[in-house]
């Protein structure tokens, strides 16, 4: 398996200025796949995971279950068997846990099955500060003592004497995505009850409450900022299938749009666009939900145009926590913006990096303001050109390549494993669409 320090460089060769056509189905939740891996970990019976985006991220995890000790293998393209029950005692592997962020998940498993863990930094894209002060508060509340390592990991052993967690009252000091599923899955294994206040809800969150409820967990809360978790003894095994990766159907939408293209997602769980619809809504890009409501639909040679505020206020598009706009889709909204006539701002503010990709759009021709390190202002419709660029991190690169494919000429874009460990196969997938795009390298 390729390592954080042996990726190969690939590269991304784009003809721009074509619209996209025809039916694509997003892949499995990234976001869901790496939390579902890191629970495989509680219990000593077999756990399948079926609809298992095959990308970069989803290789390490795996490759550090294995290192683990745990049996893991692809009994098909999408489905992968995990059996922890020969778990080591080795810690993490240092190298495999800088290549994703995701490495952090396992502190909460670790901890709970075998009562100490030593985790290694993690790793991911550099856009801004991420902290693990949350993780470490939750794991205290549990009963855990936790120390930093002199390179930024962190060491954590169970107190009591037994060896196992304490149900504990937890209220979290931001709503943390990871640092919720750390707690989930180190709670399902604590004796007596846990609440967890101020609790991260996203898809992904719920699809991972659900695979412990699956394996015994009680659990009430499910999808709310409050979670009831009464811990088992022990976890059994399960079957279950990651849903659709949002953030993908998200960037699909905006690929469509910008390109003129018409495009059919099916099984996208439309439920889980309403604040993306809302958002996409102010730049005039709409989609249609079928009458079984498991379809989206993009129809083709929209006339994209912001839609202002009352008395014809310039709009915001902001991130916001569950159910909100999702933050992973900030970078894909700015390029919509540039193919909008009007002005809009957006306002990233979870990362003070993400927006810095910017320059890049700029270059091809983009007419935009960086206010600050988390607000653009945008103005369109603007005429892109292609360039030569280079991927920074995965929602960047993403944003990067829809550009290309709306833009005028030849466009190069380099460093495109970024885009590899949150996309699966994606330059396959749109040439199928009638996207001119080749990965060479």
């Amino acid at each position: 398996m390729e390592t954080a320090g042996h990726m190969p460089r690939a590269q991304f060769v784009i003809e721009g200025g074509r619209p996209i056509a025809g039916t694509l189905e997003a892949r499995g939740n990234k976001n869901a796949a790496l939390p579902l891996l890191a629970a495989t970990l509680l219990t000593d019976e077999e756990v399948t995971l079926r609809n298992l985006p095959r990308i970069r991220d989803v290789e390490t995890q795996i490759g550090l279950l294995r290192q683990l000790g745990a049996e893991a293998e692809f009994v098909d393209h999408d489905t992968v068997r995990v059996c922890a029950a020969g778990l080591g005692d080795d810690d993490p592997d240092p190298e495999l846990c800088r290549a994703i962020r995701a490495s952090i998940l396992l502190a909460g498993p670790l901890l709970a099955r075998r009562g100490r863990v030593r985790m290694p930094p993690p790793g991911g894209d550099v856009i801004g500060r991420r902290r693990l002060d949350t993780h470490v508060l939750a794991l205290e509340a549990l009963g855990a003592d936790v120390t930093l390592c002199p390179r930024g990991g962190l060491e954590c052993r169970v107190e009591d004497a037994d060896g196992r967690l304490r149900g504990a009252e937890i209220f979290l000091d931001e709503a943390s995505v990871t640092a919720t599923e750390n707690a989930v899955m180190a709670a399902s294994l604590a004796e007596g009850e846990t609440r967890i206040l101020n609790a991260a809800s996203e898809p992904h969150v719920q699809d991972l409450c659900r695979l412990l409820r699956s394996m015994g967990v009680r659990m009430d809360g499910i999808g709310t900022n409050a979670l009831t978790i009464e811990g088992a003894d022990r976890l059994s095994g399960a079957d279950f299938t990651i849903g659709p990766d949002y953030i993908e159907v998200g960037s699909l939408v905006t690929l469509a749009a910008v390109t003129g293209g018409e495009l059919r997602i099916p099984n996208a769980r439309p439920k889980e666009h309403r604040a993306t619809r809302l958002a996409f809504g102010r730049l005039g890009i709409d989609f249609e939900i079928s009458a079984d409501g498991r379809e989206l639909f993009v129809p083709g040679g929209q006339e994209l145009s912001v839609r202002t505020d009352l008395q014809g206020a310039i709009p915001k598009i902001e991130d916001a926590p569950w159910p909100g706009f999702p933050a992973d889709l900030t970078s894909i909204a700015v390029v919509g913006a540039t193919q909008s006539r009007g002005s809009v701002l957006i306002h990233e503010k979870l990362f003070e990096s993400r927006m810095f990709f910017v320059d890049r759009l700029v270059a091809m021709g983009a007419q935009i303001v960086l206010c600050d390190p988390h607000r653009v202002v945008v103005s369109g419709p603007s005429k892109l050109y292609g360039r030569d660029m280079v991927s920074p991190d995965i929602r960047a690169g993403m944003a990067m390549l829809i550009a290309a494919l709306c833009a005028e000429g030849r466009s190069v874009i380099d460093n495109v494993q970024q885009i590899d460990r949150g996309y699966e196969r994606i330059d396959e997938r749109l040439r199928s669409l009638g996207a001119d795009i080749e990965r060479v390298g």
